[in-house]
């Protein structure tokens, strides 16, 4: 794996730490993940994504894959920035449990929050200040609370 800068690092850890605050302040029985378990998009393809909330169920200790996340987001890098906007984009909206899709830009301070509506079409909003809702799962995140380490 190769070294990733430090302000997607804290960006990462920042994100992590909203959604963790957010899904207890709500009591959902839910669970946040740092980068490292896959996303099965597709038969053979997955993607891991930096960060994923997933309700209901802990997984078997060997898992390697997260079968029903509700949330899930990257944060973004100069680098693989259209993978994030596209390939990956449709990927995890094949995934039905998938509600919300958030592209974090530590750089310009923005998200862009991709949701699923209730007929199944694909919004998008870009927000750099106040609340983001998320529900499901049902709960709220400071959108500065997903860059900034508190």
């Amino acid at each position: 794996m190769a070294p990733e800068r430090f302000q997607h690092v804290e960006a990462k850890l920042a994100a992590v730490n909203a959604l963790q605050a957010a899904i207890a302040k709500a009591g959902v029985p839910c669970r946040v993940l740092i980068e490292g378990m896959a996303v099965r998009v597709s038969k053979g393809s997955a993607f891991v994504p930096d960060a994923v909330v997933f309700c209901g169920f802990r997984p078997d200790a060997s898992a390697l894959e997260i079968p029903d996340p509700v949330v899930v987001v990257e944060v973004l890098s100069p680098s693989p920035a259209g993978a994030d906007f596209g390939l990956k984009l449709e990927g995890y909206f094949r995934i039905p449990s998938v509600a919300h899709y958030l592209v974090i830009d530590a750089e310009r301070r923005k998200v862009v929050h991709y949701l699923r509506s209730a007929d199944d079409r694909i919004e998008v909003r870009i927000l750099g200040e106040g609340e983001l809702i998320l529900d499901p799962p049902g709960i709220v995140v400071p959108i500065r609370s997903l860059m900034d380490r508190e």
